[in-house]
């Protein structure tokens, strides 16, 4: 478990890179080793987690219980407040979020986002990630209204050895879902994921087309356990967060996808998804390889960040 655990944080280590070295020389700026920390230092602190998208709400409450924390014990140091800093962080995240690729099967998930966000990519690395366990993967192009949305998934289905069911461009998403429920079925494919458009911009629409693929999961899955989620491109910062909350109001989402997450420096967008949506981080991105897609570890996650 411990060879796991670090075998995450050197992961992570090299995906966050950006965000780690950003927010690490800041912080050693405000707290210097063996210096006792002020009020105006964890003034300084509250302004670096705002800026590195950790939101403002959470900020303050971070700082009140770091601030808490130190007028207990009057022997913190600057040293003691990135322990304390880390603690706090790990606590937030609720560290280990259930590996979905170990759960019940089969199973069929939904896999919702915004064009732009990573959506296409990542089903393919999804894909890839439960084939390395051993799971037979089927994968339904039911984005049928995006110019080559489906060309694009048969792509990334050939490299991660998954099969694919498509239609024509412009087809109903939901029959789409319908074919791919019954071929999964037929073939005994353990993990179905289900491509869906990603069109914010008009959300009347979106909503009634998610309402019917439910429909249609709920009266053609039984016996699947059901899953959906929402990928966010970590580098929008807090408009990925305004994504989630409309999404939200969507459809139920039961895990969050961050990809691009090493193209960032504001990786605190991880703790602010968790503590105002208490929705889990299920997966992040943090490379452009097909094995960089991984299962979201706080400790992890926290380890990484701050060292």
């Amino acid at each position: 478990m411990a060879e796991k655990h670090q075998g995450l944080i050197s992961s992570m280590r090299e995906g966050l890179k950006k965000s780690r070295q950003d927010i690490r020389r800041k912080v050693d700026r405000i707290f210097p080793l063996g210096n006792k920390p002020d009020p105006e230092m964890l003034e300084e602190l509250e302004e670096v987690l705002i800026t590195s998208d950790v939101g403002i709400g959470t900020s303050l409450e971070i700082i009140n219980t770091l601030g808490e924390r130190i007028r207990r014990d009057k022997t913190v140091s600057g040293e003691n407040v990135r322990k304390e800093l880390k603690g706090i962080l790990k606590e937030m995240l609720d560290t280990k979020a259930p590996e979905t690729a170990n759960e019940q099967t089969p199973m069929v998930i939904l896999v919702v986002g915004v064009n732009g966000a990573g959506k296409t990519t990542t089903i393919g690395k999804l894909a890839a990630l439960y084939k390395s366990k051993g799971s037979k993967v089927l994968i339904a192009a039911a984005d049928t209204f995006r110019a080559a949305a489906i060309e694009q998934l048969e792509i990334w289905s050939r490299r991660a050895g998954a099969d694919l069911i498509k239609h024509t461009e412009g087809s109903d998403p939901a029959a789409v879902v319908f074919d791919a429920l019954n071929a999964a079925k037929a073939r005994k494919s353990e993990i179905l994921i289900c491509d869906t458009a990603g069109r914010l911009q008009n959300k009347k629409n979106l909503m009634e087309e998610l309402k019917k693929i439910q429909r249609i999961v709920n009266k053609e899955a039984e016996g699947f356990k059901r899953e959906t989620f929402l990928v966010l491109d970590a580098t929008t910062g807090q408009n990925a967060l305004m994504q989630a909350k409309t999404f939200r109001e969507i459809t139920d989402i039961t895990g969050i996808i961050l990809t691009k997450l090493d193209g960032t420096a504001k990786g605190g967008i991880v703790v602010a998804i968790k503590k105002e949506l208490d929705i889990p981080v299920r997966y992040v991105g943090i490379g452009e390889g097909m094995e960089d897609l991984q299962p979201f570890d706080g400790d992890a996650f926290v380890d990484a960040l701050l060292g």
